[in-house]
């Protein structure tokens, strides 16, 4: 795969748009994901890979060929995630009854998102309580659990596209599991 990819970053930097097309085509879904479980929100996780591709694109000149192209496209996704993140406004819990509305939730006031029973169906109740869990976390260990259990990253490729220490990126960890066993132990 890093060979496909430094051949594919050759010759986008020489200006080759198919090559460019292809480096898009190969990560466009990995960092869709990364975002969409980084925000929760399908449309903010839309525009992290475009603002992701177009800085990977203005930014190509500055790719370090001796790391690993992965990391990079990686590092750039998380700290586009981690600025929205920041420049949120405070959130509001969905289980808190409406002021207003006697009986009503903020669940009752979401939109339909037309999912089809088979979508329906691929996604294990399981998985929806670890996600629900891993989205309360704080945005320090979200990001690297994210990195870590849900793109399958090592310790050390999510030290380089977070550019801290492997220890620090192991305290992280430790103390998400620990925070998501809380979580868990409560709903399982």
């Amino acid at each position: 795969m890093e060979n496909i990819e430094n051949r594919l970053t050759k010759l986008a930097l020489k200006g080759d748009q198919r090559a460019f097309a292809e480096i898009v085509e190969l990560y466009k879904d990995k960092i869709y994901h990364l975002a969409y479980r980084m925000l929760n929100n399908r449309h903010e996780a839309e525009d992290i890979v475009q603002e992701t591709f177009l800085r990977v694109y203005k930014n190509l000149d500055r790719y370090d060929q001796n790391q690993k192209f992965s990391t990079w496209i990686y590092r750039i996704g998380t700290n586009l995630c981690i600025d929205r993140l920041r420049k949120r406004k405070p959130t509001y819990s969905l289980d808190a009854d409406m002021n207003d509305q006697e009986g009503m939730d903020g669940y009752s006031m979401i939109p339909s998102d037309n999912r089809t029973p088979e979508s329906e169906a691929l996604v294990s109740e399981t998985q929806q309580i670890i996600y629900q869990a891993i989205d309360t976390l704080p945005a320090k260990y979200k990001s690297v659990m994210i990195l870590r259990y849900l793109q399958d990253l090592s310790l050390q490729e999510i030290s380089d596209v977070l550019g801290m220490p492997v220890t620090t990126i192991k305290t992280r960890v430790h103390r998400g599991r620990e925070f998501l066993r809380k979580k868990l132990e409560l709903k399982m």
